[in-house]
């Protein structure tokens, strides 16, 4: 497939119209890898190799003979459970992850790019798992590196339906007190909680070591606030109905949004939490160019 035609697939509304899952996962990552094979970003492995060189320590049993009479260099077997990085994708599906102004929704979007990650990071031999949450977790994947547990975890994304309130807060908290182990956790919500509570969760994640990337996902009409006539506006999560002329509040809605994404990205900032902001129209290749940049400082 030419160049052009594969950097194609990093567009949301593109993908979004393929089906399976799985595929789209695939995609994504292969129109990101040729774009990313002319970046400037170096010293990250892109080759899916089961392999590995020979080293002081490995034992002569676990040499891969029939490789060594081709290159005449020794290699190991690289077992599907020995990984790298054990990381956790944790994915919104409140019910205000279903606003969409336009094609994609902020749960499509958000399923895409945790198959993207999930995709990348199992080809990467590393090992992976999935959390979904609303009002609270209610679906948790273990971390796993075997090729096969993609299946697993696509199968689930694919599922998700949009329910619940938002409380991003007490689900970090649960899942720091369950993850001991130092990994690597990938947050995908639009974030439409107290921002007191968010912190202080992302805080017990940091105390116990674990390196995080939060994506703040939002619709673009949640951000520039663009209506043009007299519009009701619900409430998706408690149903809350209020009619209006957006003209009237619309630049102090904008201030106040400016005001709440400025404060979690100083915030994460002072905890050494990545912070991405995106909407549902930006590229996809986004989020896994900030990935590898977190993963090539963890190497």
């Amino acid at each position: 497939m030419p160049v052009p035609e594969k950097r194609r697939f990093l567009d949301p509304e593109t993908v979004a119209r393929i089906q399976p899952l799985s595929l789209r996962a695939r995609l994504v990552v292969e129109g990101f890898m040729v774009g990313y094979h002319r970046s400037p970003y170096h010293g990250f492995s892109v080759e899916f190799s089961e392999h590995r060189a020979y080293g002081p320590g490995d034992e002569i049993k676990h040499i891969d003979w029939k490789l060594y009479g081709k290159t005449d260099r020794y290699y190991v077997k690289r077992f599907e459970e020995e990984t790298n990085l054990r990381s956790y994708i944790l994915l919104d599906t409140s019910r205000s992850m279903a606003f969409a102004s336009g094609k994609v929704s902020k749960l499509e979007y958000g399923q895409m790019i945790a198959a993207a990650l999930a995709y990348l990071l199992l080809n990467q031999q590393d090992a992976v798992g999935l959390g979904l949450f609303s009002t609270d977790l209610y679906d948790l994947i273990p971390s796993r590196g075997t090729r096969s547990h993609l299946n697993v975890l696509l199968s689930r994304l694919d599922r998700c339906t949009p329910a619940g309130e938002t409380a991003v807060g007490p689900v970090l908290h649960a899942l720091a007190e369950r993850f001991k182990k130092r990994g690597l956790i990938l947050l995908i919500s639009d974030l439409l909680d107290r921002p007191d509570a968010l912190v202080q969760g992302l805080k017990h994640f940091r105390h116990n070591r674990q390196e995080v990337i939060v994506f703040h996902l939002l619709d673009p009409r949640e951000l520039d606030f663009r209506f043009s006539t007299r519009t009701r506006f619900r409430d998706a999560e408690t149903g809350e109905v209020l009619t209006t002329e957006p003209w009237q509040i619309q630049d102090i809605y904008r201030r106040k949004m400016d005001q709440f994404r400025t404060r979690l990205r100083r915030e994460c900032g002072a905890i050494n939490v990545d912070y991405v902001f995106l909407t549902t129209e930006d590229r996809l290749d986004i989020v896994l160019r900030e990935f590898l940049r977190k993963r090539q400082r963890l190497l």
